[in-house]
């Protein structure tokens, strides 16, 4: 026990007085004589007996009494156990992303958690709040009462490691405590590592009642028709399966098809037919877990023949005017000494069909080709020199020829993941006819390829988005492909291989873009200085990055806009064209919740019981008031002696 004012437990020497003043008793006794001496005698003895208990007994209970007053006025308390974290910081890390859409007991997820701070919450407990989106330092519940109520979801996704940065920025000479709400789905044990040893962190997860869900992954043009599109919508089943979900697609929010999808599997893809028009709307699905992976916004524009040529003779290009059909490409081939620098501009894919050199005047206009959203295509010659190849792959990024070895190779490996082949082949397959190369060169560099050798080196390799570069791709061969060198060409690999890399995916793709992804985007517009485009719905405007490029314009959206949905690109009242977003569908698996991560962490049910375990922990007991009742009591007994007791 300790006492907050100990200097008036001096006063404990007052209680010499009552011991004082019933010592020594200041009032004389008179004797008086009557006849019957022997019966007055026995009555004396019998009421000094009883005056010398009362005595006795008021002056303990004075003694008490005053002793207790005294101890009172000192406010006795017995220390919190907690006591050094009393002073503390208070900061909270709620996890707003779409994941804590999901349903428990009492409802959505977040919206529980934030009802709950609301109520539980002290209104004098000063704290800071990290969000996904949005922060609020040392505030209060009331301060911030309508924000936590009009709290959105976040397209972010939870990163722990990002929140505790903030809260270690916070210089500050108190200690910190932490509370996370999280439903740890996509928490990774590396990301643990960020939290400060030094700071009391609680974990609070709420736990989803199931962990059932649907998501619409992507959407692809299955088949190119006449008057057709085959599209094809991909769709994930989480949690349970072998149940109904009805799918529905929507053109200028006009229904135009629905059917009904049961899952027997974990992927499942729908196809519908649609006119090959002018298409700006979404599909959806209904399902009873979150909702934001239910619709998928896209568009498709009306198709555009790409224009591809052909730098190289024109026989080693006669296989590809078989591939670049009139139908969908304006295809055509020049020589070296034919070619029209002016053309290159026009161009959506340039092959460089094995020239034997490649003038520093064409690498120059290439490398502003690429820069501008070109795609092009390398087939090295055999007679041409690897420095001359290296000084001109050196512009695009870090890869580099090796000198050509007259070897015998096979082509035995699709990497079906490489972007160049998404959306080609329905099944992984493992045995085809292997082409062939009789001579090739070795490469260095860290990119991915396309194909590879039976040895593991790349046939066909890329580098994606170049430095400067506007989603465009440059594509390298490592072996020349003519006739007498290999056989690819006969190979069931050659026309999906350069149909992907000819075709210009915002001239015949479907437009679907992801929130977040900063791929710029090329738009056809003729812009003077002083003009901008906009990007705009009913609900929402936003000006991107944009640059332009010509007769083209360069957007970048980074995390615009705030919600999905359909947009058009908008050159001040003028509509250039239709273009759709989505949020990333990263938290669609409510299974990826990593609890176990945080066994070693302090975990809790409700923010509830963690501000009264930090009261309980931190709050000195004040018992003085036991010593003011108990003092009471002795009052009321002193006074109760003095009337009873004779």
């Amino acid at each position: 026990m300790q006492f907050k004012h100990p200097e008036i437990l001096y006063f404990l020497f007052l209680l010499v007085i009552p011991i004082l003043v019933h010592l020594f008793q200041l009032r004389r006794f008179k004797k008086q004589y009557f006849t019957n001496v022997r019966f007055l005698k026995e009555l004396s003895i019998q009421t000094r007996k009883s005056s010398k208990i009362k005595k006795w007994l008021l002056l303990a209970t004075r003694l008490l009494l005053l002793t207790f007053i005294i101890i009172a006025f000192a406010q006795p308390f017995f220390k919190a156990k907690d006591s050094k974290n009393s002073s503390n910081e208070m900061y909270i890390v709620l996890d707003n992303s779409f994941s804590m859409q999901a349903k428990g007991q009492k409802g959505e997820l977040l919206k529980r958690v934030v009802q709950e701070l609301l109520e539980n919450t002290p209104e004098n407990q000063t704290f800071s709040l990290i969000t996904n989106s949005e922060t609020f330092w040392n505030t209060d519940i009331k301060s911030i009462r309508t924000e936590l109520q009009n709290l959105k979801y976040s397209a972010l996704p939870f990163q722990l490691e990002s929140a505790m940065a903030k809260i270690k920025s916070r210089k500050t000479a108190f200690n910190k405590d932490v509370v996370v709400i999280t439903d740890a789905v996509g928490m990774e044990s590396k990301q643990l590592k960020s939290i400060d040893k030094e700071f009391n962190t609680y974990f609070i997860i709420p736990e989803a009642e199931h962990e059932n869900n649907v998501a619409i992954e992507s959407v692809f043009i299955h088949q190119t028709l006449d008057d057709f599109y085959e599209i094809g919508l991909k769709l994930s089943a989480f949690g349970e399966k072998n149940k109904q979900i009805p799918v529905a697609l929507y053109n200028q929010n006009k229904l135009i098809a629905k059917t009904l999808s049961k899952f027997d599997a974990k992927e499942k893809t729908i196809y519908f037919t649609i006119p090959k028009k002018d298409f700006h709307g979404y599909a959806s699905i209904i399902d009873n877990g979150l909702e934001y992976d239910n619709n998928l916004y896209f568009s498709i524009s009306k198709p555009k023949k790409n224009n591809i040529i052909s730098i190289g003779t024109a026989e080693k290009s006669n296989f590809l005017s078989r591939i670049y059909t009139n139908d969908e490409f304006n295809f055509n081939n020049f020589t070296i000494e034919t070619l029209d620098y002016n053309a290159i501009e026009k161009q959506n894919t340039i092959v460089l069909n094995e020239l034997d050199e490649i003038p520093q005047a064409l690498q120059t206009t290439l490398k502003s080709f690429v820069e501008k959203g070109g795609n092009l295509v390398l087939i090295p010659s055999s007679k041409t020199s690897t420095a001359n190849l290296n000084l001109f792959l050196k512009i695009f990024g870090n890869i580099q020829f090796k000198s050509l070895e007259n070897k015998e190779k096979l082509v035995t490996k699709i990497n079906f993941n490489h972007p160049l082949f998404s959306g080609v082949f329905e099944n992984k397959i493992n045995n085809f006819q292997y082409p062939k190369t009789k001579a090739s060169f070795g490469i260095a560099g860290s990119n991915p390829a396309a194909l590879y050798y039976e040895d593991q080196t790349p046939f066909l390799t890329s580098i994606n988005n170049p430095p400067d570069a506007s989603g465009s791709s440059v594509y390298i061969f490592t072996a020349p492909i003519n006739g007498e060198n290999s056989n690819f060409q006969q190979s069931p690999l050659i026309v999906p291989t350069f149909y992907k890399m000819g075709v210009n995916s915002q001239n015949n793709g479907v437009n679907a873009i992801t929130i977040g992804n900063n791929n710029p985007f090329l738009v056809d517009a003729t812009l003077s200085k002083d003009e901008i485009l906009k990007v705009k719905n009913e609900t929402e405007t936003f000006i991107p990055v944009q640059q332009i490029l010509n007769d083209k314009v360069k957007l970048t959206f980074n995390d615009f806009p705030e919600q999905a949905g359909n947009f058009g690109i908008y050159n001040q009242n003028e509509r250039i064209q239709n273009i759709s977003f989505n949020f990333n569908r990263t938290e669609s698996d409510l299974a990826q919740a990593n609890k176990e991560a945080l066994s070693d962490y302090k975990t809790t049910d409700s923010i509830e019981t963690v501000f009264n375990s930090l009261q309980t922990d931190r709050t000195d007991s004040q018992i003085w008031k036991w010593f003011v009742i108990f003092a009471l009591l002795f009052l009321v007994t002193e006074m109760a002696i003095i009337r009873f007791v004779k």
